[in-house]
């Protein structure tokens, strides 16, 4: 087991509960990504995929079909699960709830264009000039791998700042 592996694997021990599972979305269009700056709450000033946590009731797909309508406007169709990322902040309080699992997906079919919300800026990348300095930490780690058709199982341990990933673990 590797350093990371070993750090990951200890923490973990640490969680009385499951993670929580939110959820992300991208939409892709040939060769270019949609990427949204979010414009308040957690991850603000960050671009990253329309996103967020279940409704009493919901599965974690359609969450984030509902989230892709709220936060840029469109109804999104037959979405593909292409990553599950584990993030573990352990200098957080648990109780903050940091902790999460999130369950990433592309879509290729949608309903309506891209808009802008109080929540959300739209803008499309090409996937070959993303803008990693001004995403989470993590990205630039498992984003472009995704983007090139890989299927991924990550863990992510952020460090002291929560803005840099101390220890990771990634599978195809």
């Amino acid at each position: 087991m590797s350093d990371a592996e070993t750090t990951i694997a200890t923490y973990r021990v640490t969680l009385a509960m499951p993670l929580r599972q939110v959820s992300l979305c991208f939409l892709m269009r040939e060769q270019q990504v949609m990427l949204a700056m979010k414009k308040r709450g957690w991850g603000v000033g960050k671009w990253n995929g329309a996103g967020g946590k279940p409704e009493p009731g919901e599965t974690i797909e359609e969450t984030a079909l509902r989230e892709t309508w709220e936060e840029i406007g469109v109804v999104g169709r037959q979405p593909a699960l292409v990553a599950t990322l584990n993030f573990y902040f352990p200098y957080v309080p648990v109780e903050s709830n940091w902790n999460q699992q999130v369950c990433v997906y592309l879509l290729r079919m949608w309903d309506g264009e891209p808009a802008e919300s109080e929540e959300m800026a739209p803008r499309w990348f090409d996937v070959d000039r993303l803008p990693l300095d001004a995403m989470w930490a993590d990205a630039r780690l498992w984003l472009p791998r995704m983007l090139r058709g890989e299927r991924l199982t990550a863990d992510f341990l952020y460090d002291a700042t929560g803005e840099g990933v101390e220890a990771y673990r990634i599978t195809p």
